[in-house]
């Protein structure tokens, strides 16, 4: 049996897939027993762009953005169904639009546009699905930090590999 180009590549994206679900639902422990309150780190939008940065494929990108809070909703209770329905709309936003921004786009504007489209969305429907009287759980001066943070390595890394 001759392994081709497109089945090594489709066994690449499986297994580094594999890889971020596991470390999606590992966060829920870590964050336990850390003691460290991790989703302030939008550690499913870290991993969301470690796959795009990894993969470079824009379905496979969508696939993660599905399945990343998915999976760990599934295994580890976190997060919780109706916050998990609203990060598949925000991580999906991501990926979609960077796909489409980046090609007219230099990579930084592109995914800090993404990411902030994102986080437009995940927030306009948790208002809409979870409860508006707790719409954000995390200080804005520090997600955007945040933001700044994953979107500025996602771009220096990007443009090395």
């Amino acid at each position: 049996m001759v392994i081709t180009s497109k089945s090594n590549s489709i066994v690449r994206l499986a297994a580094l897939d594999a890889v971020l679900l596991t470390f999606a639902c590992l966060i829920p422990a870590a964050s336990h027993l850390l003691v460290v309150p991790l989703y302030m780190l939008n550690p499913m939008l870290a991993l969301l762009l470690v796959g795009m940065l990894l993969g470079k494929d824009t379905r496979n990108a969508l696939v993660l953005a599905v399945l990343l809070p998915l999976v760990s909703s599934l295994l580890t209770g976190m997060p919780a169904p109706a916050k998990m329905v609203c990060m598949v709309a925000e991580l999906a936003t991501v990926a979609a639009l960077f796909s489409v921004l980046s090609r007219r786009w230099k990579v930084l504007p592109a995914v800090l546009t993404a990411i902030v489209a994102g986080k437009l969305v995940y927030y306009g429907l948790k208002a809409v699905v979870v409860a508006p009287a707790v719409l954000v759980g995390t200080d804005l001066w520090l997600q955007l930090a945040v933001v700044i943070l994953w979107g500025g390595l996602f771009a220096m890394l990007f443009r090395k590999a």
